[in-house]
């Protein structure tokens, strides 16, 4: 199945969720998260604003700005692809980007290479840790450096969706990136291990 098919297809099924259901998903995944450790060991931690039916990551910010750690939201570029990100906080300004996606104003945001972990949304992921985006290519450029790294890999990805996103092959590109992680409401899935499926925090 192309790309193509395989986004109106995945989007189908999120969309299709009821309110009441996603915000069961939102609870399980952040108990899920501090089960496993998801944001111990990471200090500075880029986040996303769901969109268009994407997985609530909402409960992952709160609870990591509890715990005190640097939270982060991308801000497009005016040109070009590669994302910036804005430091957030209970109090943060905002404006909306050129999609309407709010993002916080921050005069000296981070490159992706500076954060620990982050968090994206998908439309799609599979068992090898391959994610199928929204096809505009945003993360695809601002993660980019990170393909001619072999041994240390900074930040961590974990994708954040519905099990209903999950399939059993990703037809995939030379510059996709894949991810370490996948967190749903059923399981936190680990990629880059031995020991596939099984997630513990570096």
């Amino acid at each position: 199945m192309t790309k193509f098919n395989l986004r109106r297809q995945l989007k189908a099924a999120r969309n299709a969720l009821k309110p009441a259901d996603r915000h069961k998903a939102a609870r399980a995944s952040l108990r899920l998260a501090l089960r496993h450790g998801l944001l111990l060991r990471s200090q500075r931690i880029g986040f996303y604003l769901p969109q268009g039916g994407e997985f609530d990551a909402h409960p992952l910010l709160n609870q990591a700005l509890w715990m005190h750690r640097e939270c982060f939201l991308p801000m497009l570029p005016r040109r070009g692809r590669v994302m910036r990100f804005g430091r957030v906080g209970r109090n943060t300004r905002m404006k909306p980007n050129r999609f309407g996606i709010p993002e916080p104003i921050d005069a000296k945001p981070l490159r992706a290479r500076q954060l620990d972990l982050l968090l994206m949304p998908l439309v799609g992921f599979d068992l090898e840790g391959n994610r199928l985006g929204m096809g505009g290519g945003f993360y695809d450029a601002t993660l980019a450096f990170m393909r001619h790294r072999r041994l240390w890999r900074k930040p961590r990805l974990v994708g954040i969706a519905y099990e209903c996103q999950r399939v059993d092959a990703l037809p995939h590109e030379p510059w996709d990136m894949p991810l370490d992680a996948v967190l749903t409401e059923r399981q936190l899935y680990r990629f880059n291990s031995s020991h596939p499926g099984v997630y513990s925090p570096r």
